[in-house]
């Protein structure tokens, strides 16, 4: 039985890919890509209407490919939602230089987290720290303190990095040292805060603000210093001058408060094993993208190729496989798809304070995000590779297929807790995900950079993109294998001893 099931699986996932052209597989899996990331689901914003288009999509192949329905009403959970954003349209901002005054643009020069808490009106003077030690030099009170934001580096930093206002001071106006591989993005999409109704969100730390560092030069004109000028110290490790800045900010804010809903989407293969069929392995992706926001150029639709319509394409495209062949897992597998991931996680954290099987029986999740098939699939960063026994999974599937696997190797940006497998860890589940790695100083880094540089969270991120036919088709496969994998094993995940997650969830 055994080997007649190790047969079928080779049938099933066995496909190669030309280095130009896509398989039969990997263009279904396109064309999966496509239906989800054209212009008309105008880029999936969690609870829009191109979402709800995109959901009823899923749904749609699902149903097709015989997966059942294990949401709370059919294949849909209705995550309740409350969302505060910034009229951009409807607030002002200005620097006042004497009789003199620049206007500044929302969104494109100047920007600030949506807050109900924001003040309405500011008007105050501005001043530059930068050296450490300042609060014992520079007069604060009612002042915007502004600072250069260094840029993160792996061995230390220039100096402690202010994250709010310091005591007395008006606001924090930071502009970011451009020296890093996700900067923040300018034009900025738009500023929303959502939250999970009736569940409050990060708490309000005072009027923290970004100038885009583009025009940061406004900020200095009349200072005898320049931004230039600052930031190259800043690059040098040097200590920066503290002084006066000669401009006042004054600015208009409004915010409006809404209530939305927007479905995460839930279906379910059962197991075939009578024992392991009670258990589940969760796979995951989110369909929700940043819908229409500040255009580039003319283009305002942010449609999210590869983040992350293409994985919510690859758990499609394996329910068409599993389908064709009729082959079933010993475990039962959930298919999530979640809404709300851009706007912090809010789906699957919704999912997992309301579970739709038992807590008792999820044995894992295999998480989709960060994937990105843009070079030749050599290497491959894991998160929370050496968490849980997840990682010998993927080692083992890896292994076979020339795979070479790597644990996160820039953990100061954070990735375990950026995706939404961080909920699944929070409940105790083993939780994994992956990045397509390059290996330093190759043209497959030069790609990498890129692709954070122009299309990570911009409109670029769409269906004319260069993407790797052969990496999608690798990393499809690889996806399949580790699957097939954990939900026919003997022994359910366990997470290691010494792993911080092991009591979570209890």
């Amino acid at each position: 039985m055994q080997r007649l099931w190790r047969s079928t699986v080779v049938a099933l996932i066995a496909f190669g890919a030309s280095a130009t052209q896509p398989t039969p597989d990997t263009q279904r899996w396109w064309n999966y890509v496509k239906a989800l990331a054209n212009d008309g689901m105008e880029g999936r914003n969690t609870g829009s209407e191109g979402y709800m288009r995109a959901a009823r999509y899923v749904v749609t192949a699902f149903e097709r490919n015989g997966l059942k329905p294990a949401g709370e009403s059919g294949y849909f959970q209705t995550v309740p939602l409350h969302e505060v954003r910034l009229r951009a349209d409807l607030s002002k901002a200005e620097l006042v230089r004497g009789s003199a005054t620049h206007p500044l643009r929302w969104l494109r020069q100047i920007t600030v987290p949506a807050s109900t808490s924001l003040p309405q009106t500011i008007d105050a003077p501005m001043v530059f720290v930068g050296s450490a030690g300042w609060e014992h030099e520079v007069d604060v009170k009612g002042k915007i303190v502004v600072q250069l934001n260094p840029a993160p580096r792996v061995e230390h930093a220039r100096a402690p990095l202010l994250t709010a206002p310091p005591d007395g001071a008006m606001g924090l106006l930071g502009i970011d040292n451009l020296a890093t591989l996700e900067p923040r993005r300018w034009p900025v999409q738009y500023s929303v805060a959502m939250t999970l109704r009736g569940q409050t969100g990060p708490p309000y730390r005072g009027l923290v603000m970004a100038f885009n560092p583009a025009h940061a030069e406004l900020l200095f004109e009349g200072s005898g210093h320049t931004f230039r000028e600052l930031k190259q110290l800043d690059d040098q490790g040097r200590p920066m001058p503290n002084f006066a800045l000669p401009s006042r900010l004054r600015a208009s804010l409004r915010v409006e408060e809404s209530e939305l809903e927007s479905p995460n989407l839930i279906a379910s293969l059962a197991g075939s094993d009578p024992t392991l069929a009670n258990e589940y392995v969760i796979i995951s992706a989110h369909l929700d993208g940043y819908g229409f926001g500040e255009p580039w150029g003319k283009d305002r639709i942010y449609n999210g190729a590869f983040d992350d319509a293409a994985y919510v394409a690859t758990l499609l495209e394996l329910a068409e496989r599993v389908h064709e062949s009729k082959m079933t897992f010993r475990r039962s597998v959930l298919f999530a798809v979640f809404t709300g991931e851009e706007k912090g996680l809010l789906g699957s954290r919704y999912f997992t304070q309301h579970l739709t099987v038992p807590r008792d029986r999820v044995v894992a999740n295999i998480n989709l995000d960060q994937v990105r098939p843009l070079f030749p699939l050599k290497l491959m960063t894991v998160i929370g590779l050496d968490e849980s026994t997840l990682g010998e999974a993927v080692r083992q599937v890896g292994g076979e297929m020339g795979i070479q696997m790597q644990a996160d190797q820039e953990p100061w940006r954070s990735l375990i807790r950026r995706a939404d497998n961080w909920n699944f860890m929070q409940i105790g589940v083993p939780a994994i995900g992956f990045v397509l790695a390059p290996r330093k100083g190759t043209s497959d880094e030069a790609a990498y950079k890129e692709w954070y540089a122009k299309r990570y969270h911009t409109p670029l991120d769409d269906l004319n993109q260069p993407w790797d036919p052969a990496a999608a088709a690798g990393f499809n496969n690889f996806f399949a294998k580790l699957v097939t994998t954990v939900a026919n094993a003997d022994l359910q995940p366990q997470w290691k001893p010494g792993s911080e997650f092991v009591k979570r969830g209890n």
